[in-house]
């Protein structure tokens, strides 16, 4: 008998210390995934009764507010030129999952973290109604105003970065929308529904995610880079300079813009090519390096992996190896030389790419948020530099980084030039299939010497131009006023 109750009594203490052991679990350790997770209604409602924090720019300015409400939900969300900032803010509403900065810290927004815990304990001993943290971006309100005026009206994306420190000083997305539409508690669910349903989705956040596009010539200064590092190449190695140039193993012709020359001589440098933006020697590079390489050195800057700014951005993609292990052939490894084929790449991406070269070879981790702090003013977290990798060796930044001084100067980017300021830039016009606007783009920084911002533009259907537009007509000169709206401060 008594060795039965023994029985009994352990698997009864067995059972209540599994009960503890789970219920701990989840109070203390995923307080913040169920908090987050859009599924949780009433924690939903329950944060409608805390006063949501403030989401600023850098110089402390408000953008995002929680004035109180007259309806049953307590608080509003009120975006201050919520157009503007939409593509780093989100949106907050009572029915959907919070999007950019209000569901990557949505929980330090609503006072729900595991490390606010002494906060709520404070505000429960006090009698003072709870609030979450306010949250301070790295956003300079000067430079995303620059970016978002000079896109207009055109459908695509900028990001401006801090190289020396990877601070995201601008993110624009456009189409835009305002997200206190979203955030109404009556209309909200058929605002959101209206914008989703739209041909071209302004809730799609193109500097960081979407249906990526095609770098092109963008592309050429990780084939470069490649190059370089090998140990193989020196800015001066030369390749063959037809004006079409048939791939290897295939019928199929590419050619340099115009079907020109580049340059003048019998054969191309890789260092004319970059500030031509030739395609034909670029592509009989590619095939020599073979798609390992350029894989490998994609990689290094940051394709095909996973990033956080805290917001997620979607990996930019180098056409991975095919399910039978075979990779890619020398036709198709030659087109992703110059950012075509299946390359994919985001302006956040290539803005990283610019910005590495700039800092000579060093990548730091690109960054939305300055700090997070408390309800009585004190900073719980502060975000400082952080050294992503180092894709390639300061020799190599260096000699890149010539060639794209040379494509502002006198090549194919020369409407990023600015007055009295070095600019390093690449223009790329990428194309889409047969009969389909281009995708035009352009990345660089300035001053080359010593960049204050690198910054990335991505323009879709071709600007509106079909295939008539090309990076330098009306890429480059929206990156020249970003950078102009950094250097004049």
């Amino acid at each position: 008998m008594n060795r039965e109750l023994k029985r009994i009594s352990a698997l009864v203490l067995l059972m209540f210390t599994t009960l503890f052991v789970a219920s701990s679990i989840i109070q203390v350790f995923q307080t913040d995934n169920l908090e987050a997770d859009a599924r949780n209604q009433r924690a939903r409602a329950d944060q409608y009764a805390i006063q949501r924090g403030q989401i600023l720019t850098s110089d402390g300015k408000a953008i995002v507010t929680s004035p109180k409400s007259g309806d049953t939900y307590q608080f509003d969300r009120k975006y201050t030129d919520g157009p503007l900032y939409a593509a780093v803010t989100g949106y907050y509403n009572p029915i959907g999952a919070p999007t950019g900065i209000e569901g990557a810290l949505n929980a330090q927004l609503a006072g729900t973290s595991s490390d606010q815990v002494l906060s709520r304990l404070q505000s429960i001993v006090t009698g003072k109604d709870p609030k979450g943290a306010s949250v301070q971006l790295t956003i300079d309100p000067k430079v995303q105003k620059a970016a978002y005026d000079a896109l207009g009206n055109l459908r695509g994306a900028v990001v401006a970065i801090q190289p020396k420190t990877g601070k995201v000083l601008a993110m624009v997305s456009k189409p835009s929308f305002d997200p206190n539409a979203i955030a109404d508690h009556t209309n909200g669910v058929a605002a959101y529904q209206a914008l989703s349903s739209k041909a071209v989705n302004p809730l799609v956040n193109r500097a960081i995610g979407g249906n990526l596009n095609p770098p092109g010539s963008t592309f050429k200064l990780i084939t470069t880079s490649a190059a370089l590092e090998s140990g193989k190449y020196k800015p001066n190695s030369s390749f063959p300079n037809p004006p079409i140039y048939t791939l290897p193993g295939t019928s199929t012709t590419i050619h340099n813009a115009d079907g020109e020359y580049c340059g003048a001589s019998k054969t191309a440098t890789i260092a004319v090519a970059v500030a031509l933006s030739c395609n034909v020697p670029m592509a009989q590079l590619g095939a020599k390096l073979g798609p390992a390489a350029l894989r490998t050195q994609a990689e290094k800057f940051g394709f095909d992996k996973p990033l956080s700014i805290p917001v997620k951005v979607t990996p930019s993609i180098y056409p991975p190896v095919s399910a039978s292990g075979q990779d890619l052939n020398s036709a198709e490894t030659a087109q992703t030389a110059f950012g075509q084929f299946e390359v994919r790449a985001t302006p956040m991406e290539m803005a990283m790419v610019a910005a590495t070269i700039g800092n000579g070879g060093v990548e730091m981790q690109p960054n939305l948020v300055d700090k997070i702090v408390s309800p009585s003013l004190q900073t719980t977290q502060a975000f400082s530099p952080t050294v992503l990798n180092t894709p390639v060796s300061s020799k190599t930044a260096d000699e890149v980084k010539a060639m794209m001084v040379a494509s502002v100067a006198s090549g194919a980017a020369t409407n990023a030039r600015i007055n009295g300021v070095t600019v390093a830039g690449k223009t790329g016009t990428a194309q889409n299939g047969t009969g389909q606007p281009y995708t035009l783009w352009f990345t660089g920084f300035a001053p080359s010497n010593d960049p204050q911002v690198a910054v990335a533009v991505v323009i879709e259907n071709g600007g509106g131009l079909g295939q008539s537009g090309w990076g330098n007509l009306v890429a480059a000169p929206i990156a020249k006023q970003v950078m102009e709206a950094v250097l004049n401060g």
